[in-house]
């Protein structure tokens, strides 16, 4: 029995994939709880017109996430702290705070697709980081942690 998924199902697929199950799978758990739909011709016609207007919307979203990730290259971030004694900070520099940086220079991204080795920074000094702007585009950039004046 071919079906076409509407959601992820794990071991099977994901959403949009046509796959074959035995009957008795997809009459009676996937069909019933909105998984999966026949793959019938026309299924079949409207799922490629999705894919083929869901690519080019695609290729725009990678597009402007190498924009933003070029932008953010050419960037030279430092982060002011608060500092104690020697380098150590009072708390700690964390993704919220590389979040709120780069917003005011003028990069919006979600403190969730921020990455930093080792989880926050308790010292002063240089740092890398991982910004992911799309499942395809992952951006390195380094930024300094410096002492607050």
């Amino acid at each position: 029995m071919e079906l076409i998924l509407k959601k992820d199902v794990e071991h099977l697929g994901f959403t949009d994939d046509v796959v074959t199950v035995k009957p008795g799978y997809g009459r009676n758990y996937l069909i019933p709880n909105g998984l999966a739909v026949m793959a019938t011709a026309s299924a079949k016609k409207q799922l490629a017109e999705t894919l083929k207007q869901r690519a080019h919307k695609e290729a725009n979203n990678i597009k402007n996430a190498q924009s933003q990730a070029d932008k953010l290259n050419a960037l030279e971030l430092s982060i002011p702290a608060k500092t104690g004694d020697g380098d150590k900070l009072f708390g700690s520099v964390t993704t919220a705070d590389v979040s709120d940086y780069l917003a005011k220079e003028g990069i919006e991204i979600d403190k969730k697709f921020i990455s930093i080795a080792g989880g926050s920074i308790k010292r002063l000094g240089p740092y890398e980081a991982t910004v992911r702007f799309h499942r395809e585009v992952q951006s390195n950039f380094s930024f300094n942690v410096v002492e607050a004046k």
